[in-house]
């Protein structure tokens, strides 16, 4: 890693190991909001088929990583390490603008609501949880080294007790979907084997079928999008 070269999630040679798992989640939420777009766009101006419980299981763990945030995590950082304080003030309000960009999508996935409504509903979201989570990493890798291995995973650890069972039922399979191997071996060693079995088997199974209406319109991973130029 080089000074140009700033740890990112979308670089993972630029991060330590034990910043792989947080890494899988950003990297999950991006994979997902460009299959939200594509999937938006699938049935040229029509109604996909189907994906609001694949959406549910999404934002469901989105929530629960932007409340461990904000009630756990930038608190701890605050107190351990003196820098964050002023760096997380780039950071205030893009969760409340996600959940409502959130609410929209949501709202274009009900019932009754227009299909036209999809698309830039899941475009907006995209765009601010790309941006977001750029900002973000800028500002907490450093902080996480400051903190050291051992003190930052024992923060992990706590920040995972706090997931609710849907959530825990959800997390495995949802980060290691088409992540990069090494990091889902260095992530999977960090599981109690049994967990671990759960993950691969059952709980993968329920995920995959969550996600199959996604995957008939999307096909494989879709890039992300583009920024366009200002």
């Amino acid at each position: 890693m080089t000074a140009a070269e700033p740890m990112s999630s979308e670089r993972l040679v630029t991060l330590p190991g034990h910043f792989h798992g947080f890494a899988l989640m950003h990297i999950a939420m991006r994979r997902d909001a460009a299959r939200l777009a594509a999937a938006a766009r699938s049935a040229n101006g029509g109604r996909p088929e189907p994906i609001g419980a694949w959406w549910r299981g999404l934002r469901d763990v989105i929530d629960w990583h932007h409340h461990s945030e904000d009630e756990i995590l930038w608190p701890e950082l605050r107190r351990a390490v003196p820098s964050f304080a002023a760096a997380a003030a780039a950071l205030d309000g893009d969760h409340a603008g996600l959940d409502k960009a959130m609410d929209t999508v949501g709202a274009a996935l009900a019932p009754g609501a227009p299909a036209a409504a999809l698309v830039p509903a899941a475009d907006a979201f995209g765009g601010l949880l790309r941006d977001h989570l750029a900002t973000e990493e800028r500002v907490v890798f450093p902080a996480f080294t400051e903190l050291g291995e051992q003190r930052y995973l024992a923060l992990e650890r706590r920040l995972l007790r706090t997931a609710p069972p849907r959530v825990l039922g959800h997390l495995q399979p949802w980060m290691f979907d088409a992540a990069d191997p090494r990091s889902v071996a260095h992530v999977a060693a960090t599981i109690p084997p049994p967990v671990r079995l759960l993950g691969r088997t059952v709980l993968r199974r329920r995920y995959e079928r969550l996600l199959a209406p996604v995957v008939r319109h999307t096909g494989p991973v879709p890039p992300p999008r583009p920024k366009e130029k200002r």
